[in-house]
């Protein structure tokens, strides 16, 4: 399931990245890899602010949607 359908105050364990290698590298690069948790902190029309590696990062819609939980 994506990201994007996580709660608020939910850890969850990354399972898979999808999309381009670009865009898999982006996200590797702020910490979302394969077997990281993830805490969601608030949610906004699927656009999230997430914690992830002790540092809190913003994301949209189409991004989160590109992390599996």
């Amino acid at each position: 399931m994506p990201l994007t359908m996580a709660k608020p105050g939910e850890i969850n364990c990354i399972r898979r990245i999808t999309g381009k290698d670009e865009v898999r590298q982006h996200l590797a690069e702020l910490g979302f890899v394969v077997g990281e948790r993830v805490k969601v902190i608030t949610e906004i029309g699927g656009n999230m602010i997430l914690q992830v590696k002790e540092s809190r990062i913003a994301l949209n819609k189409t991004m989160a949607n590109r992390i599996m939980i």
